[in-house]
């Protein structure tokens, strides 16, 4: 929060899996103006309900639609905010691989990545390409921030992968199978 509070871009990010649960913790963060990129699936549409009702500008559009120009917004809008959320593997997978846009946004936005993790004493896991976690009524449920990651804007495609792979490396062990 204090990085936020000093000028800084924040880029949050977590495994499509886990992310619902925590939106409505991030209400907490809705003084930042952040946003977040959700596709234009009629499940997004649930999503971005409940994301906007806690304070979040929803982008609507993914890697499989709409995703150049959502991706556009985003940088327009983590412009003037300095904070926003990536889903790093959605909309449709493969579970535990990060997609480039995470990378592509950081470098664009001068952005650190930080990872967070959701994790609930009791869930259910849903039968999907994500085993998307559901946590149960009255379950405790638990949020956690990875370090802060600064990768420097390249050209080059091997450096590129490489940091897009240390990203995936830092985040798996954090994917609930």
């Amino acid at each position: 929060m204090d990085y936020l509070k000093n000028g800084g871009a924040v880029l949050l990010c977590t495994w499509h899996q886990q992310f619902f649960s925590a939106i409505r913790h991030f209400q907490n963060y809705k003084v930042f103006n952040p946003c977040i990129m959700i596709s234009r699936s009629s499940d997004g549409e649930i999503v971005a309900g409940v994301a906007k009702r806690s304070g979040w500008n929803t982008i609507r559009g993914s890697s499989s639609k709409g995703g150049k120009e959502a991706l556009k917004k985003m940088i327009a809008n983590f412009k003037e905010a300095k904070l926003a959320v990536h889903i790093v593997d959605g909309p449709k997978g493969p579970s535990g691989i990060v997609k480039a846009g995470i990378i592509r946004l950081a470098h664009v936005t001068h952005a650190v990545i930080v990872p967070f993790y959701v994790s609930a004493e009791k869930a259910w896991y849903f039968n999907s390409w994500d085993k998307f976690l559901l946590p149960k009524p009255f379950s405790k449920v638990r949020l956690g921030f990875g370090k802060m990651i600064k990768f420097d804007r390249t050209k080059d495609k091997e450096i590129f992968e490489a940091q897009r792979k240390q990203l995936e490396d830092i985040m798996l062990p954090a994917l609930m199978v």
